[in-house]
């Protein structure tokens, strides 16, 4: 008994000491470490089978991939941590080492982060990179996450354009103006030509006279422009009815006048000078280029358009100094000189919304959209492509877009009052000056001939006859009490 004991320590010392050994071994095991890494050892069944590692390669891209206490975050990276989440996989992110996306060198290799998956340095690559047919032909691509498009990014002062003095007629084209015009005289011959003709109008043609001459009924016509009744009135039904059509045609044409001054004067895409790709084109104030060996940089190389080929030669004879490495550089570049950025609308809008000073412009061409790449054959390119419809159709792609590009400048933008520039109304200002001017000429004018035939016929210089009637007419009680205390002596 006494022998028995000893032993029978030893064997239960011994179990305990291997349970332990073998407890420890499953903690320092790898794919454990590797999917709790992840996020995901939680999952008891992947524990328990092992899960797939798979080595992802991205590229430093806010929002899509940034690095924060000494962390990655972004768009992609939750997609990521989504999908993993989805299919059951660890994953081990790598940024792409030379920084490209990916396109084929002069020695015919691919650069970038297609590059990195046919050199089997990588298995996926989940980033903004655009599905091309280049890239489709030596890589695969799954379904879509997010929809872009090809823009121009500017610099709102380096576009503003400077407000028209006569901004109050861009509601209305030339073409309208001069319809207008056209119709104006129309309606007051046809105004002046029926009230001639019209017994109502005028009874006696001999001895009555017709107010409708043509001067009144140009008068008459303007006052229907401006909404003001004016005089002669229309007596006869015939004259009734065209000033009836004309008072309708000109109410329906300030009302269209009005709402498109107002859209013009709110909206500020109106007064921006670049608004096309072929504005761009056209001007010279702006240096403008993309990202060196990105998508869009091929799609105008690639693209029959004229305006394209233009950009793209524009581009390739100056590659060294328009094309950018990266898109932080395009950004701070056409934030701190005259330079227009050409790439993604997506990323665009990002840097619209958090640079309060940049603007996107309104066209959008080469509708694109971003996927994951993988190796060609892959079985997992089924299988993402069915996780990222999963996730569209269960709005969380949304969620993540709103996450990602929220931004507090949109608001400040929206509720920011501003007032109206006299700019935008000096035209009409320097109109009311030449009518006010043209008004006061013509009243000296008129009494300028009136003291004319006064001098003539009482023998007294013009300029004497002028200077009373001004007085006269402007009520200049001493002037008029000198000039006539001056005569009285003179008399006597």
């Amino acid at each position: 008994m006494d022998k028995g004991l000893p032993f029978t320590l030893c064997v239960i010392t011994t179990m305990l000491l291997l349970r332990e050994s073998s407890q420890t071994g499953e903690k320092n095991d790898p794919k454990m470490l590797a999917a709790s890494k992840a996020g995901f050892g939680a999952d008891s069944r992947g524990t328990e089978k092992g899960l797939p590692t798979l080595t992802v390669t991205t590229i430093l891209e806010d929002p899509y991939v940034m690095v924060r206490n000494a962390e990655l975050e972004g768009y992609c990276i939750d997609l990521l941590k989504a999908l993993a989440a989805m299919l059951h996989f660890s994953y081990r992110v790598k940024v792409v080492g030379d920084g490209q996306y990916g396109a084929v060198s002069s020695s015919g290799n691919w650069t970038g982060m297609i590059g990195e998956i046919l050199r089997q340095e990588a298995d996926i690559a989940v980033a903004p990179l655009t599905v091309t047919s280049a890239r489709e032909e030596v890589v695969s691509f799954t379904t879509p996450f997010l929809q872009t498009g090809i823009g121009i990014l500017l610099r709102k002062d380096t576009m503003a354009q400077e407000m028209s003095f006569f901004h109050f007629l861009a509601p209305f084209s030339k073409e309208t103006w001069t319809g207008l015009l056209f119709a104006y005289v129309l309606t007051c011959f046809c105004l002046f030509l029926v009230a001639r003709l019209s017994p109502c109008e005028w009874n006696e043609p001999k001895n009555e006279e017709n107010h409708f001459t043509f001067l009144n009924s140009l008068w008459f016509g303007a006052g229907a422009l401006a909404l003001q009744g004016v005089t002669p009135r229309p007596k006869a039904l015939s004259v009734r009815v065209v000033a009836a059509v004309w008072w309708l045609f000109t109410i329906a044409l300030l009302a269209a006048y009005i709402a498109n001054f107002t859209a013009l004067l709110s909206s500020g895409s109106e007064q921006l000078p670049i608004q096309t790709f072929e504005d761009l084109v056209k001007q010279r104030k702006l240096e403008f280029g993309t990202l060196d060996g990105s998508s869009t940089f091929y799609f105008f190389k690639n693209s029959k358009n004229p305006i394209h080929q233009m950009i793209y030669e524009y581009m390739d004879k100056r590659r060294d100094h328009v094309l950018v490495k990266t898109y932080q550089e395009a950004v701070q570049r056409v934030m701190e000189s005259n330079y227009a950025f050409i790439g993604e609308s997506i990323s665009q809008d990002l840097a619209a919304a958090r640079h309060c000073n940049l603007i996107r412009a309104p066209e959008v061409i080469g509708a694109r959209g971003y996927g994951i790449a993988t190796t060609q054959a892959s079985p997992w390119t089924k299988k993402l492509s069915i996780a990222v419809l999963k996730l569209r159709e269960s709005g969380d792609l949304d969620y993540l877009r709103n996450k990602w590009w929220e931004s507090s400048c949109l608001h400040r933008s929206r509720d920011r009052w501003s007032p109206l520039q006299p700019q935008a109304l000096g035209g009409l200002f320097l109109t009311l000056a030449i009518g006010l001017a043209l008004g006061v000429i013509a009243a000296v004018v008129e009494l300028s001939n009136r003291s004319r035939h006064a001098a003539g016929h009482a023998k007294k210089s013009c300029c004497s006859v002028f200077t009373e009637e001004v007085c006269t007419r402007l009520r200049i009680k001493e002037n008029t009490r000198q000039s006539q205390e001056t005569s009285g002596r003179a008399n006597a």
